[in-house]
This record gives structure tokens, sequence and C-alpha cells, in this order.
């Protein structure tokens, strides 16, 4: 009786375990519209991104290159979403000349919703360079467990 007690527990044990490894990957693909707020801040709208609808902050480093127009960056995205942040780091460039600036990293934190969330994200776009104002891509994949 007792190989049979353990027997059912240990299935419902494993029953269990696998339910709660329901991760699944994400393609996420949107655009953003957003503000260049100064000193290595900025905000933006993101939209069709499924996961990731919602707003961004950015928070980056600046240092100069070999080329005076462009300039490296390194720092953080963090999204906001109705029910969850995730945090990207992220590395590139941003051309000075052209307004022209692409980033990419891995997640690096995440609440809500979206805890436990690996992958990574490229973020390219262009600034008008006049008003601050730019667009972008957000192009990658979110890996995570949605259930409940």
């Amino acid at each position: 009786m007792f190989a049979v007690c353990l027997v059912g527990a240990l299935a419902s044990f494993s029953a269990i375990a696998q339910a709660s490894a329901a991760e699944s990957c994400h393609k996420i693909n949107a655009k953003g519209i957003g503000q260049d707020l100064g000193n290595g801040r900025t905000t933006a709208d993101i939209n069709g991104g499924g996961l990731l609808n919602g707003t961004t902050a950015g928070s980056f480093g600046i240092s100069p290159t070999a080329d005076p127009n462009v300039f490296d960056l390194v720092g953080s995205v963090v999204f906001t979403t109705n029910k969850a942040t995730l945090t990207v780091a992220v590395s590139g460039t941003f051309d000075t000349g052209t307004g022209e600036f692409a980033a990419s990293g891995p997640a690096t934190a995440a609440t809500g919703k979206l805890t436990g969330a690996t992958g990574n994200l490229s973020l390219a776009g262009v600034e008008d360079l006049s008003t601050g104002r730019f667009t972008e891509t957000v192009q990658g994949n979110i890996c995570v467990d949605l259930a409940p």
C-alpha cells in the first residue's frame, strides 16, 4: 500500500513539475516612437510587441570612439507593460552625423508576468537630431513561463 501511495505522489509531483515548466518563446518585432531626454536618457512607446507593448525608459553611458561622429552606448532599457517589467542590458552605437543608432543585449531582470524571462533584443532606429524624437524597431526573442 505504501508503494502505491508513493508512486501516486511521485506521479502527482511529476505532473506539477511539468505544468510549471511551460516556458515558451515569443518573437518580438515591435515599433517604437520615442524621445531623447538628454544626458543619456530616453523614453518611448512600444507597439506591436506582444509581450512588450507598453513603454520604455533607457539610461545609457556614452563614450567617444575613433570616429568623431560615432559614440558607444552602454546601459539598460526597461520595458514596462500592463503587468510586468523587463530590463535589457544593451550596448551599441549612436551616430551624431546621421542620427542612426543600434544596440542589443540580453534580458537581465524581469518582474510580474515576465519573471524569469530570458532572451535577447536589438533596438535600431533613427533620431531627428534637431528635436530628439526617434523611431525604432525592437526585435528578438523572449522566453518565459506565462502560466499563472
